[in-house]
């Protein structure tokens, strides 16, 4: 064979494999279901077993195939600009964005000079409450060379004093700049619960049309985000915003096409990979169409996006595992095709972050851009039916609250009516649901807790203003718990029936699910009704075992606990049902999928005495 028709030639890697049905495939997955099940499904019935619905609606399958009809992809920096805003330099695929917050200036300012000079490549400063000073950012910045590092600058409360430090210190340097001046008053109305001052934008962007590396505006939709947000709510919101944002200039006088070069995005990402490239792409397609519809020139409707890890599912309570959901993210964030990403570091819910911390943080980033090498391959993800799908379901769902928005006057009037507040409200409650019964874990909080674990101490941060939508942590209510049982540390006995065979895989699941609120287990290995009768004194008692050994022998241990004046009540791990005729008995069962928030605070109230 001649290399010139090796060249010609056309490899059909699949041409030797039979084409696989749906159906097919949904046998296949049965013969996996069915191994642990008593009864058996069909295919259909083991594929729709395994779905799973996501916050807000959206429902993920676990099989997916070609679809008959194919939505053009497309290629990076053209439309829709799902894949991306272009193809990446391989020297710095995307910025590495360190925010800063310590509110000693001299301290920032060191913190500055360490990040730019172990792979940071901008700078994102705090400014205002919780933040740094206005007055003191350019001592913040005096290490910083303007001509090689952008700098963003954010603020709640004082976003014009913050642009205009950062434009006076560009002005000092000689430099046009490059970075962000941070406007987003339709923001800071959310987080305060203010009417949003849209006055500056126009002379902001103005301001900035002869800096051509200077946004003036930044739609941030991490307090949507933070008060429960889903990601189709967040891209709405974010969308809708810009549209705000770009309707204000263009009655000022300022064209669509000039706005749209004037505003970026700031978006929460988390450890749902596949949710966060979903995410970050549908965003793109969005505001793409946006610009379409308003005539913007097809080279200026790419969405810029600056992802942050999020700090809605940063936990206080082993804070180590914060690393790992923080390169998840991050990850995620590069395959969704983020022009800046910022990790938060491990430590930010307890306080103000460590150089330690801030070490880990950035070099998360540069061992995923120049070892892991993820972002090699624009858009890796794109063409991933999973992904595709995924994609078009959010841009699909926020594009419908995108309407209703914009049918109640925009996002700063849907705001004053609480329409938002209430929209997020009720998806917090579904979050707080799935957080509750563990549909959505937290490793290292809601499962496999660290037992005597000690909190880390770091100085604490003081919180940007608030008083309009309200910010959790998915953690809190966990952290709670906790917080209840450190000084008092309750216990609880836990009668184990029969041999280590019969009880061992539910000690492992009732421990950590006790020490989800600090509870300790006092597990009797072999308990009998002598021992249950001779318990010492205590509010709750545990039975713990198999279905064979409760069948067999609970009845007598639970008849002594009864007859025992110092038990007050009887708990099962499992099920009632297990004891036939004695479910009865007992006054309450723990098992997987049950409410372990309603659970725990129930038992801590009846082991402390604080629910009398």
């Amino acid at each position: 064979m001649t290399a010139s028709s090796q060249s010609d030639e056309v490899m059909a890697l699949a041409a030797d494999f039979a084409p696989v049905s749906h159906e097919q495939w949904q046998q296949m997955v049965a013969k996996v279901v069915n191994r642990s099940r008593s009864e058996a499904l069909d295919g259909a019935e083991a594929e729709a077993s395994l779905r799973t619905t996501l916050p807000g609606g959206l429902v993920v399958d676990p099989l997916y195939q070609r679809p008959e009809a194919e939505r053009a992809l497309g290629l990076p920096g053209s439309m829709p600009f799902t894949r991306g805003r272009g193809p990446r330099s391989p020297e710095r695929p995307w910025d590495i964005r360190q925010l800063f917050d310590h509110p000693d200036a001299s301290i920032s300012r060191s913190a500055v000079a360490a990040d730019l000079a172990n792979g940071v490549s901008s700078v994102w400063v705090q400014v205002g409450t919780g933040g740094i000073a206005a007055s003191d950012l350019a001592e913040v910045l005096t290490d910083v060379l303007p001509d090689l590092a952008p700098v963003a600058v954010s603020s709640v409360d004082d976003q014009a004093g913050a642009a205009a430090a950062l434009l006076a210190w560009w002005e000092e340097k000689g430099v046009p700049g490059s970075g962000s001046l941070g406007h987003d008053p339709i923001g800071a109305a959310a987080a305060m619960g203010s009417e949003p001052d849209l006055a500056p934008l126009a002379d902001a962007v103005t301001l900035v049309a002869s800096r051509p590396d200077v946004r003036a505006i930044t739609v941030d939709t991490r307090v949507y985000h933070d008060a429960g947000a889903t990601d189709q709510d967040e891209v709405a919101l974010a969308v809708a915003t810009g549209v705000d944002y770009v309707r204000h200039l263009e009655a000022a006088g300022v064209s669509a096409a000039q706005a749209f070069a004037a505003i970026d995005f700031r978006v929460a990402v988390t450890a749902d990979q596949f949710a966060t490239i979903a995410k970050l792409r549908a965003l793109r397609r969005l505001w793409a169409r946006i610009g379409e519809l308003a005539d913007v020139p097809e080279a200026e409707r790419g969405a810029a996006i600056h992802a942050v890890t999020s700090w809605r599912m940063q936990t206080r309570t082993d804070p180590w595992v914060n690393i790992l959901r923080g390169t998840l993210a991050c990850f995620g964030a590069s395959a969704g095709g983020a022009d800046a990403i910022t990790v938060l570091p491990y430590d930010t819910a307890l306080g103000l972050a460590e150089p330690f911390s801030r070490r880990v943080a950035r070099n998360t980033q540069s061992l995923l851009a120049d070892e892991s090498n993820v972002a090699r391959v624009a858009d890796p993800a794109g063409g991933s039916w999973y992904v595709e799908s995924l994609t078009e379901e959010i841009a699909r769902a926020a594009w419908a609250y995108l309407g209703e928005v914009d049918a109640a006057g925009g996002v700063a009037a849907a705001l004053a009516s609480g329409a938002i507040a209430e929209r997020l409200a009720a998806s917090r409650a579904e979050r707080d649901r799935g957080l509750a019964t563990r549909a959505i874990p937290l490793t290292g909080t809601s499962t496999f807790p660290l037992a005597a674990e000690k909190p880390l101490a770091r100085t604490a941060r003081e919180l940007p203003p608030s008083g309009g939508l309200p910010r959790h942590r998915d953690s809190e209510i966990f952290e709670g718990l906790r917080a209840r049982s450190a000084e008092a540390a309750p216990s609880v006995p836990v009668l184990a029936l029969g041999a280590r065979r019969d009880f061992g895989a539910r000690q492992t699941f009732l421990v950590n699910l006790l020490a989800v609120a600090g509870i300790q287990a006092e597990v009797i290995e072999g308990a009998d009704a002598h021992a249950a009768a001779a318990l010492a004194p205590s509010p709750v008692a545990i039975i713990m075992s198999s279905p064979k050994v409760y069948a067999d022998h609970a009845e007598g241990v639970i008849a002594a606990l009864r007859s025992n004046e110092g038990i007050e009540r009887v708990l099962i791990t499992g099920r009632a049902r297990e004891l036939g005729d004695a479910a009865a008995t007992v006054d309450g069962e723990i098992y997987d999928g049950m409410d372990i928030v309603a659970f725990l605070t129930d038992l801590l109230d009846t082991l402390t005495g604080e629910g009398a």
